[in-house]
């Protein structure tokens, strides 16, 4: 049949074509280039897998494949070693290899450069050894000893060299990790921001592989030929196996840089192939290499390679133009001489990306990192749906799109519903601001774009009903009790639901018997102290004051004096969700007003909702880049671990000898980071569980709403952390401090979980053995307001000054 006439064709082919085979491809530890028709000869077993690994798609399409595992070894021990220049890395990699090492990796300082200009900076850069490039020698074994005998008998050796490289021995796990975390950065590290000196990072010359014993000449020579062209690439790779890749400046912009660009790739070409190398060692070669062929292989063998897919495809169908009769290499650039991105007007300043829209939306070159199903916190949406369009690279992608000439297939511009329908998904948990490597942020792109798409337009009933719930609350506030009682009511709350598009499995949060800020004005405060603002945001001041006490009194232990703002504030969090940006900056300029005297006078203001923080810190300057008031908020403003960290060392947090699951917010481990509260909890003597469960899938409104935001929330909760929270044991403390966070867990467990500022409070009311049975039920969960006289009547009064208030506020809306 089918199968026998292929396996005769291949063994056909292969005897035509052994001697070219063997002088034609080079034996080198990576050579992707090519089809492997190596693999076919007699001495290498005639393996037809192996011989379509490799192939691009252009031959077959696998739906199930058999694959050998490799062994890795349950002990490391790591070796780096600095030095002045590239070339003088390379030349000791084969010396390196002599040892046995499991991995041999290499970064340059301009990785570490641009981390820094991006204003990320990691533990393990001041780890490295002096150099301005490191290779990273790790050894692996069954035993810490097995690992750790040819890491010392390399340092041994290296000391005796005369004018020896500055080298490094971790024997400390953290700090081994922590270099590797530099490492692992450096893709993301090659793309800067036009703000930030414009460099691309180009792929297009990316991962060639020479023989590891002349890597170290070769690495000169590319070096040179980038001077020669007057580029600039920031360089990384898997040096023990002679990989580099090399992210280049070039120009596609411009006639006279693409032509540049193809004369370079000619000569790139050139050397390597010089080198006995491969064009590509380990991403294929696609539509950007292919034609490079016959300078690796030669006229003689081209046939061959033909022949090979037209065995598997005779009509030519699979993944045309690439590899055999590939396109031209300057041929369908993603941008190119005829380059020109639609101007738009935005609300976000984006000065990352020199204030272009377009330039935010490239910052994506496809990597696919958000496409994976466990770790981190992007793509949540991805996870549960696992299509392209609800990936960070799929969305990304179509608001590239977007922005190109109206002729482009998105020609609707900011009314396109390709664009609305991929982001209908999107969370806005910022998990790619955090995770993705060249920091692509898709929420605020989300609600740049919603804020046009609305524009003129009613959007839907859980707009108004979830993202002005900061006006809402504050009108609930005056009869919560009656708002509950409504809200739960069997007949009444799926009413209630049903009119704000709430789904209907969801339970609505209760509001609290009284203000945080209430409570707060009857607080006997002690004098001195170092003063700081407590932030009532939305959640803390109606629905869980207790965190605002509990906060409150934990700072008083620490040694602060609390100031509250001296009129009500609200950071307007929930309005960026649904795209209501001008009511968003009306918002913040608000805050501004009221927090100004504070502010300046350089009064830290913490936020005790992460997501609050991540709009100060975030948002605002985004949306306000020239204000000075602005920048002193987003410079100023910390959640309280932050501040309770940076605090002298009078101050320790009170003992608790408990085990603790703790879900980190999405905005706070994107943004802020949640090194300085793990610290805390570390500090307390905690034993902390902190599950790699990505977003917690309320993220905000998001889960409330009915239809698939529900399913996709209760998906995205039920993959790690709702499952984790049931088995905990009754006496495990669970710590969320997010709002939506809490919702969640306790709508899908029956668990409340604490605030940081709760624990703490715990912890300093009943000692290290903390309260007996479940913890939260030590500070009791939220109660009813008793009934007010003319409850109803004030309810009523508030909703026609509430109506009144979003009328004022709204009003004169501005269209960019």
């Amino acid at each position: 049949g089918r199968k026998g006439e292929v396996f005769a064709q291949l063994r056909a082919l292969r005897d035509r074509y052994a001697d070219q085979v063997r002088a034609g491809f080079p034996q080198i530890p990576r050579r992707v280039s090519g089809y492997n028709l190596d693999d076919l000869l007699p001495e290498r077993g005639f393996n037809v897998a192996r011989a379509l690994v490799g192939s691009e798609g252009t031959c077959a399409m696998v739906l199930e494949a058999s694959v050998r595992l490799v062994d890795s070894p349950p002990k490391r021990t790591l070796v780096v070693v600095g030095y002045p220049d590239i070339g003088a890395a390379g030349d000791d990699v084969a010396g390196f290899l002599e040892y046995g090492p499991i991995g041999l990796e290499f970064f340059d300082a301009t990785v570490v450069d641009h981390l820094h200009a991006k204003g990320m900076h990691f533990w393990g850069e001041g780890l490295l050894p002096e150099g301005r490039n490191w290779l990273l020698v790790e050894f692996g074994g069954p035993t810490q000893e097995a690992s750790e005998e040819p890491a010392r008998a390399l340092m041994a050796d290296l000391s005796g060299r005369t004018g020896a490289p500055p080298a490094k021995l971790y024997d400390d796990k953290a700090e081994e990790a922590a270099v590797w975390e530099v490492r692992r950065h450096s893709v993301g590290s090659t793309r800067m921001p036009a703000a930030l000196g414009g460099h691309p990072g180009w792929a297009n010359w990316e991962d060639a592989a020479v023989p590891p014993a002349r890597l170290g000449d070769y690495l000169r020579d590319q070096v040179g030929l980038l001077d020669r062209f007057g580029y600039h690439g920031v360089f990384y790779g898997h040096f023990g196996q002679g990989c580099v890749h090399c992210r280049i400046d070039f120009d596609l912009r411009s006639a006279t840089g693409v032509g540049r660009f193809r004369s370079f790739v000619d000569e790139a070409a050139d050397l390597v192939c010089s080198y006995g190398g491969s064009l590509s060692g380990e991403h294929g070669d696609g539509h950007g290499r292919a034609e490079l062929w016959p300078k690796m292989f030669g006229s003689e063998l081209m046939p061959a390679f033909g022949e090979f897919k037209a065995l598997w495809d005779p009509r030519h169908r699979m993944n045309p133009g690439k590899l055999v009769e590939p396109y031209r290499i300057v041929e369908h650039l993603r941008e190119g001489p005829d380059y020109t991105p639609v101007q738009v007007r935005t609300h976000f300043s984006f000065t990352e990306d020199d204030g272009d829209f377009s330039e935010a939306a490239g910052r994506c070159f496809g990597v696919g990192k958000c496409r994976h199903l466990a770790g981190g916190t992007m793509c949540p949406s991805f996870m549960v749906t696992r299509e392209e369009k609800h990936s960070t690279r799929g969305r990304a992608r179509l608001l590239y799109e977007l922005l190109r000439e109206p002729t482009e297939p998105l020609g609707d511009g900011w009314r396109s519903e390709e664009v609305k329908d991929a982001l209908d998904l999107c969370l806005a948990c910022k998990g790619c601001k955090g995770d993705c490597p060249v920091k692509v942020d898709m929420a605020t792109y989300k609600a740049e774009f919603l804020s046009h798409y609305y524009a003129g337009r009613l959007r839907p009933r859980s707009a108004y009903a979830l993202g002005l719930i900061p006006l809402w609350a504050r009108m609930a506030s005056l009869a919560p009790r009656v708002v509950n009682q409504v809200s739960h009511h069997p007949s009444l709350g799926p009413l209630v639901k049903a009119l704000g598009g709430v789904a209907p499995e969801r339970r609505l949060p209760s509001f609290a018997p009284s203000r945080f800020t209430r409570w707060f004005r009857g607080h006997r405060q002690p004098t001195g102290g170092t003063p700081v603002v407590v932030f009532p945001d939305t959640f803390t001041e109606f629905f869980r004051p207790g965190a605002g006490i509990a906060a409150t009194r934990v700072l008083e232990d620490a040694g602060f004096r609390v100031e509250l703002p001296r009129a009500p504030v609200c950071c307007g969090r929930p309005l960026y969700d649904y795209g209501m940006l001008d009511l968003a900056e009306r918002f913040l300029r608000r805050n501004l007003d009221v927090l100004g005297d504070q502010v300046r006078a350089g009064m830290p203001v913490v936020v005790l909702e992460p997501s609050c923080a991540a709009v100060f810190r975030d948002e605002l300057p985004n949306l306000m880049p020239r204000d000075q008031d602005a920048r002193r908020l987003a410079s100023q403003t910390v959640v309280l671990s932050e501040l309770l960290g940076a605090h002298d060392d009078s101050y320790r947090p009170p003992r608790l000898d408990r085990r603790a699951l703790v879900q980190a917010h999405c905005h706070e481990a994107a943004v802020m980071g949640t090194t300085a509260e793990a610290r805390v909890l570390a500090d307390m003597g905690l034993e902390v569980d902190r599950p790699d469960s990505g977003c917690c899938g309320m993220a905000g409104s998001f889960g409330y709403e009915a239809g698939d935001h529900y399913q996709v929330s209760e998906a995205a909760g039920e993959r790690v952390i709702l499952p984790a929270v049931r088995q905990a044991d009754p006496e495990t403390l669970v710590v969320a401090d997010g709002f939506s966070c809490q919702e969640q867990i306790a709508q899908g467990s029956g668990r409340r979980a604490l605030h940081l500022a709760e624990v703490l409070s715990l912890a300093r009311e009943y000692g290290p053995a903390g309260p007996p049975g479940r913890p939260e039920d030590a500070l009791g969960g939220p109660t009813t307001a008793a009934p007010k006289r003319g409850a109803l009547a004030a309810l009523g009064a508030a909703g026609l000054a509430g109506a009144a208030q979003l009328a004022a506020t709204t009003r004169g809306r501005r269209s960019r």
